[in-house]
């Protein structure tokens, strides 16, 4: 009852022999909470807290546009009050004119349910719009972990600082310089001896092919870079 799920694909995360009613009446049956006439009115809470009329709960899945069917996965998500929400993706298969209102739907319900997310997600601009503390992993492993103005302001780890510079900017007036990895990522089954980031990083240092660095504490972050603590070291070539 604690930890629930938003998932990537809401099509595919739905299922689509039942109707939205249910759906979302499934969680309270699993945990034997309330009659079934408690239970439909808790149903028709759960879509006005996410913004849909009180009629969804005769339909399909597939009767609804790919926000909406977020909307639901959100609803079912949050309908036995969890502590913690792990949202895997929950926008990046939606058209970029609804990902703001899921967001934002995101941060009300956060705020009215005082819930925890664990936001998993490939678009930094995302990110940073809702997260308070973010880590940026690389093959499995953290290589930095702060605050989410930190992370954007004063990326340490080359990675970090390559990923911050590929954000888009909307004022083409404004150049940034963009830190480009070159190289292909590694396979995680057979991960590189050393740093697994040394073969694409353009900092790499010898220290980096032989020893993996930990993650390490700085006043403000947590790194998992040599060059941040040794950064006398002379720096070779990346590839």
């Amino acid at each position: 009852k604690d930890i629930q799920m938003i998932f990537q694909d809401p099509m595919e995360s739905l299922n689509a022999r039942h109707t939205v009613g249910d759906i979302l009446e499934e969680p309270f049956i699993i945990h034997r909470i309330g009659t079934k006439a408690e239970r439909a009115q808790k149903v028709r809470g759960l879509l006005d807290t996410v913004g849909l009329p009180a009629r969804s709960v005769t339909r399909y899945p597939f009767e609804f546009s790919g926000g909406q069917r977020q909307r639901i996965g959100i609803a079912r998500a949050i309908a036995l009050n969890p502590k913690l929400v792990i949202c895997d993706e929950p926008v990046s298969a939606l058209d970029v004119s609804i990902q703001s209102q899921i967001l934002n739907l995101l941060v009300d319900l956060q705020k009215e349910f005082n819930l925890a997310y664990l936001f998993i997600a490939h678009d930094l601009a995302v990110v940073k719009h809702i997260s308070d503390r973010i880590a940026i992993m690389y093959l499995g492993q953290i290589a930095e972990e702060a605050e989410g103005n930190a992370i954007y302001q004063r990326p340490q780890h080359p990675y970090t600082q390559s990923l911050i510079s590929a954000i888009p900017v909307p004022d083409p007036r404004q150049r940034v310089k963009r830190e480009v990895i070159k190289g292909d990522v590694p396979s995680p089954i057979n991960p590189p001896s050393g740093c697994r980031f040394h073969p694409r990083c353009p900092k790499v240092m010898e220290t980096c092919h032989q020893e993996q660095p930990a993650l390490r504490a700085l006043p403000d972050r947590q790194v998992a870079c040599h060059l941040v603590f040794d950064p006398a070291e002379p720096v070779s070539e990346g590839p």
